[in-house]
């Protein structure tokens, strides 16, 4: 009988151990995808796109020393009676209206709105110069003398809780606040990306092509009785540097997930690999080498080299470091130099040869110094490509190089030497964002445009170049030449296809003509523009600029005494470009 029950009592243990367990492992499930879900939520609140303008459809317009708006039609949809207007954002009916020292926000029927709030303020962008200066999707207001932001829909993205509210330099999208005096940073979401610590906050300046700075990451620091101490923070928010140096920052050039951190403390400098200390602090100073990705170190009065993961590959025993390409140059007295690749390894190459890496690494440029005079050449697989002397040799694309000859002329040469374009110019350089070249000849000053085949395009003297999203632009006071992406020169029918007019020049005066060659103005203008997306173009006689719509009526006959060549209009209003970049237009 006590043992039945025995067996029937462990069971119930069994049972109830089986159930706890099973709570547990429960527990810990829910636990677990509970915290994957929070991670994701707060990824998510930390990321924020920047809101791309693709079309401009309001501009400030200034009259008798007052401010209005305009669309693009040049209609005046804000009378002019304010003391300034900002518009943040050109494609949205928000307009910021100063009136001595308070502002109200009118769409674009004039009605005041977001009124709930007092003294809404752009917020605008440091280290930018041009018209998008403002952020484009929140404002800043303030309430009993602290602030908060709203978006362009008047939500309140945050309280009125912060002392200062301010954009963050390099990085559009966040801001730095100030609450009981301390730094912190949010994003436009109104997230917080630093917490509200530090007495100060920079960004550490790492740059992507892509994405900008916006994967940049935070300098922090605090103030003590020695003085502020820096640490770091990533994108991420983590504290993977606590602020205990005297200075911090970013080995920017290297391009990778990690991030490396040179760090002084009490005068000596050390290197971080994300959290980890990979070079202690022990050197007076630690340099950063692009070219060969070592460290150029400095310990008592001796100089050696580290590599990136802080092993030393050349000793601490000498005077000087210099580094070309992918070469170390050690240097013990002014006659002692020994030569050494960027694995440490001695090399027996020419002390007076540096060698110079390029993108295409089928290629090296070698710079060698004989008698006093340099002389460049170019090494594909190792093997001497170039028999001529040049003074100059700069990679440029494919299988080409931009050369200078004894004479000191440039021109252009493929990787077996053969000039791909005569060496007659004083400038030559890559259009950007193409592979198009513009060469100057200094003696007729004329520009000669090339393909990426080295063909010649065109050529003009006196030119000046505008590289526009979908053409070239090739200009001077006489004559107007485009070039398409596609590396051809082309007609400006065929650049501003959508147009009803299009300018053409007979016996010196200029007029228009519609798409099948029909006159439509006579030529009697000096100088005109294009019909620009807005539907005007301007038109120059006896030194005065008019307004013609895109019928060729005349809007505004010609008056206007500007000193542009191709001035902007909308309606009866011309541009103004303030020297920031800002623009306004009036009449």
């Amino acid at each position: 009988m006590n043992r039945s029950k025995d067996r029937e009592g462990k069971r119930c243990m069994k049972k109830k151990n089986i159930i706890i367990i099973s709570i547990i492992i429960f527990v810990i499930v829910i636990a677990t995808i509970m915290g994957i879900l929070i991670k994701k939520i707060q990824k998510e609140m930390r990321e924020y796109k920047i809101e791309p303008i693709s079309e401009y459809k309001y501009f400030v317009l200034k009259e008798e020393n007052k401010y209005g708006v305009i669309d693009t039609k040049g209609n005046k949809i804000i009378e002019n009676k304010y003391d300034d207007i900002k518009i943040p954002n050109p494609e949205r009916d928000v307009f910021i209206c100063y009136e001595n020292e308070n502002t109200k926000v009118l769409n674009e029927k004039s009605e005041e709105i977001y009124t709930q709030y007092d003294n809404i303020q752009p917020l605008r962008l440091k280290n930018i110069s041009g018209d998008l200066m403002y952020e484009k999707s929140v404002l800043k207001y303030s309430e009993n003398g602290k602030y908060g932001i709203i978006d362009f829909t008047g939500k309140e993205l945050t309280k009125a809780i912060y002392e200062e509210i301010d954009t963050f330099q390099f990085k559009e999208g966040e801001l730095l606040v100030k609450k009981e005096g301390k730094y912190g940073i949010l994003n436009i979401k109104g997230t917080t990306l630093v917490k509200t610590e530090y007495d100060k906050i920079e960004a550490d300046k790492f740059y992507e092509s892509e994405n900008g700075y916006k994967n940049a990451g935070y300098i922090v620091s605090k103030t003590t009785e020695e003085g502020y101490r820096y640490g770091y923070i990533d994108i991420e928010g983590k504290l993977i540097i606590k602020p205990q140096y005297n200075d911090i920052y970013r080995i920017v050039e290297i391009d990778e997930k990690e991030i490396y951190i040179i760090a002084a403390e009490n005068g000596k400098y050390g290197l971080f690999k994300n959290t980890n200390k990979i070079i202690d602090n022990q050197y007076q100073s630690l340099i950063y080498n692009e070219s060969n990705n070592t460290i150029t170190a400095l310990k008592g009065k001796k100089y050696g080299v580290l590599s990136i993961e802080g092993e030393i590959i050349v000793p601490f025993e000498y005077n000087q470091i210099d580094i070309s390409g992918e070469y170390i140059y050690a240097t013990k007295t002014d006659k002692d130099t020994e030569i050494f690749n960027s694995n440490g390894e001695k090399s027996n190459i020419d002390k007076n040869l540096a060698i110079i890496n390029v993108e295409n690494t089928d290629y090296k440029i070698y710079i060698q110094t004989i008698e006093g005079k340099t002389r460049y050449s170019i090494y594909k697989n190792n093997e001497t490509v170039t028999k001529n002397q040049y003074t100059y040799i700069k990679y440029l694309y494919d299988n080409y190089f931009i050369a200078c000859n004894e004479n000191g002329r440039l021109g252009i040469i493929d990787d077996k030497e053969k000039t791909k374009i005569e060496f007659y110019y004083h400038s030559i350089q890559q259009i950007e964002n193409t592979k198009m070249i513009e060469a100057i000849r200094d003696k007729e000053n004329k520009v000669q445009i090339y393909s990426k085949d080295m063909n010649m395009i065109c050529e003009l003297e006196n030119a000046i170049i505008e590289n526009n999203k979908e053409y070239i632009k090739v200009y001077n006071k006489n004559e107007i030449k485009y070039i398409s992406k596609e590396e051809k020169e082309v007609d400006n029918k065929e650049v501003f296809s959508n147009n009803k007019i299009f300018a053409k020049k007979l016996n010196g005066l200029w007029g228009f003509v519609d798409k099948e060659n029909k006159n439509i103005i006579n030529y009697k203008y000096e100088k005109v523009t294009e019909v620009n997306k807005y539907g005007f173009a301007g038109v120059k006689l006896d030194g005065k600029w008019g307004v013609i719509n895109d019928k060729g009526q005349i809007i505004v006959e010609p008056k206007y005494e500007l000193n542009e060549n191709d001035p902007m209009f909308i309606g009866e209003y011309y541009q103004v470009i303030y020297g920031n970049g800002e623009i306004y237009y009036t009449k």
